[in-house]
């Protein structure tokens, strides 16, 4: 085990306990099934969001399209989504979409630097902006009439808006796992702290 594996809580002592599919009520079944079906199963944020079966349901459909359906590349959407986890200190958002990153072809370097603070530098001007759109957005609350003008040109308004909502999406999951303490599982890649 790394020494960064040793940072956080694990899932098991999260602050709220996780819903399992043995102890679910009639409501939580229901909508973990759906949500199971989506994405292969039922981990982390939304083991938790289901004590609110309802609001669980409607967040899980909203991230359905957003990570699954909308517009961007999927290189896109995770350097978006590593960038909201690094701003947010999201460690299970971090552990969970470094690797998808990689996989949608974000380059090695450029999960680094988000990973290490040292983006935008080793970013190439399409990344940076993907990033500095983001990280502004988090950070500061609003993103200039340049960065927005940019990314509009770049992307058109239709994938600059689910580009704005992913981040929101991811912010808000982000959230969510840091209020209630849940960790990825021991061993795997942590953010320093």
């Amino acid at each position: 085990m790394n020494a960064d594996a040793k940072a956080g809580p694990s899932v098991a002592r999260a602050r709220v306990p996780l819903v399992d599919k043995e102890r679910a009520t009639p409501a939580q079944l229901a909508v973990w099934d759906r949500i199971a079906q989506s994405r292969g199963g039922v981990a982390g944020p939304f083991a938790a969001l289901l004590h609110s079966p309802e609001l669980a349901r409607r967040i899980a459909e909203t991230g359905h399209y957003v990570r699954f359906e909308g517009p961007l590349t999927q290189a896109e959407r995770e350097l978006a989504i590593i960038t909201v986890a690094r701003v947010l200190d999201a460690q299970y958002e971090w552990a969970a979409h470094a690797v998808l990153a990689r996989k949608a072809g974000v380059r090695d370097e450029v999960i680094n630097a988000i990973r290490e603070r040292r983006a935008p530098a080793g970013l190439t001007p399409a990344e940076a902006q993907v990033f500095a759109y983001a990280s502004g957005l988090l950070r500061e609350h609003r993103v200039s009439d340049e960065a927005f003008a940019a990314l509009q040109k770049r992307f058109g308004l239709e994938s600059l808006v689910d580009l704005t909502a992913t981040i929101g999406y991811y912010a808000m999951i982000a959230c969510a796992l840091n209020a209630f303490g849940i960790e990825p599982t021991p061993g795997e890649p942590l953010l320093p702290v």
